[in-house]
């Protein structure tokens, strides 16, 4: 009871805390120091925390974010292992608070922090549901962009359009805060694919969002490298798949079987190679081909379909013996199914498409669950 008496004016001397920032970063250890200075002069009478989100950097960022938040009660850190993507990041961040209002910062300082206040007032103020940071639209401006990152900017704003429930702007922003409950309103619909959780997010809600956008200009990255690639933009056309083909079809399983379609190619061509080149008896050839073709298969889908579940080193050679040994029994399953239906239909070309239709499938779950499992 005294220990009750004691406890409870500091506990309410306490101001909760109103909103949390969260930032992903990967490999950032030049800039954050830089943001959190940056972020205490601009939410200044705002009580605000930090929610660092990293994903194994190697330059020493969780090392100097947790030096960091041992002395500064605002910052908190999360370390994923075994799990990549700015999107996951955002989430897992958004998930790990209470406070009423979520906001979405890069960790590179090309985005504005100055707008931050504005964007926290839409919702607490104007009774906004979701706030951006737009580049499109008021005085907002790519800054130092060049033509052709300035186009494909357009074409992606252009593509997203018809996945959005919300008119936006810039639904390509990584720059924008959030209520929390529309977050979590939305989030078991979330892709969580790629870095457009902006994107992910206004495609996901259930209804229409009232939205505010703040222009700003976008600035030019100082520290640290570009994590802009052409992964990026496969997984940008992977989150536009998910949310138009992923409530009929897994899009991992169209990736796998659009590489398996890659893989016939390489099989046909090794074959004739061993025929007409070295003039191999026709099993070598064919047990070579199917070897080539299988090991072409696994290394394209680590790098692209599994790329968040990526093999490397020893692991990449046991993974790719467990694709064989899973390959080898979806070639049973294949014969097998194919060699029902056709005793029961006679016709070849329904019973092959049948075979391998099992097979593909069988390779895929299969292979999701022992060669690229979640560790």
């Amino acid at each position: 009871m005294l220990q009750r008496a004691v406890d409870r004016p500091s506990i309410e001397r306490v101001q909760p805390l109103q909103l949390s920032v969260v930032i992903p970063t990967l490999n950032e250890a030049g800039n954050v120091e830089a943001l959190l200075g940056k972020l205490g002069v601009t939410l200044a009478g705002i009580e605000w925390e930090a929610i660092f989100v990293d994903d194994g950097s190697s330059d020493g960022t969780p090392e100097l974010l947790t030096r960091i938040a041992q002395s500064d009660r605002r910052v908190r850190v999360i370390r994923r292992i075994g799990r990549r993507g700015l999107s996951s990041a955002v989430v897992e961040g958004a998930l790990a608070t209470t406070t009423p209002i979520i906001a979405v910062i890069d960790a590179d300082l090309q985005h504005d922090e100055r707008i931050l206040p504005d964007l926290y007032r839409a919702i607490a103020e104007d009774a906004h549901e979701l706030a951006i940071g737009t580049r499109y639209a008021g005085q907002g401006s790519t800054g130092e962009w060049d033509d052709r990152r300035l186009k494909v900017s357009r074409i992606a704003t252009a593509l997203a359009s018809p996945i959005m429930k919300t008119r936006l702007s810039d639904p390509m922003s990584g720059f924008f805060a959030v209520r929390r409950d529309v977050l979590l309103e939305a989030a078991p619909s979330l892709s969580n694919v790629g870095y457009k959780i902006l994107l992910d997010l206004v495609a996901s809600a259930p209804r229409p969002l009232k939205v505010a956008e703040v222009g700003y200009t976008f600035g030019t990255r100082v520290a640290g490298e570009s994590k802009l690639d052409e992964m990026v933009a496969l997984e940008y056309i992977e989150l536009l798949l998910d949310k138009t083909l992923g409530r009929f079809v897994p899009v991992k399983l169209v990736q796998f079987g659009a590489i398996g379609m890659l893989g016939v190619g390489i099989h046909l061509a090794l074959l004739w190679l061993a025929l007409n080149l070295i003039a191999a008896p026709f099993a070598w050839a064919q047990a070579g081909a199917v070897v080539g073709a299988m090991t072409f298969n696994f290394a394209l889908n680590n790098i692209f379909t599994y790329r968040d579940r990526k093999l490397t080193g020893l692991n990449w050679v046991r993974g790719l013996i467990s694709f064989y040994a899973v390959c080898s029994l979806g070639a049973v399953a294949n014969v097998g199914i194919g060699s029902l239906v056709y005793e029961q239909m006679q016709g070849w070309w329904i019973a092959g498409i049948a075979g391998a239709i099992v097979g593909s499938v069988w390779n895929y779950v299969a292979s999701s669950w022992l060669t690229w499992t979640r560790r």
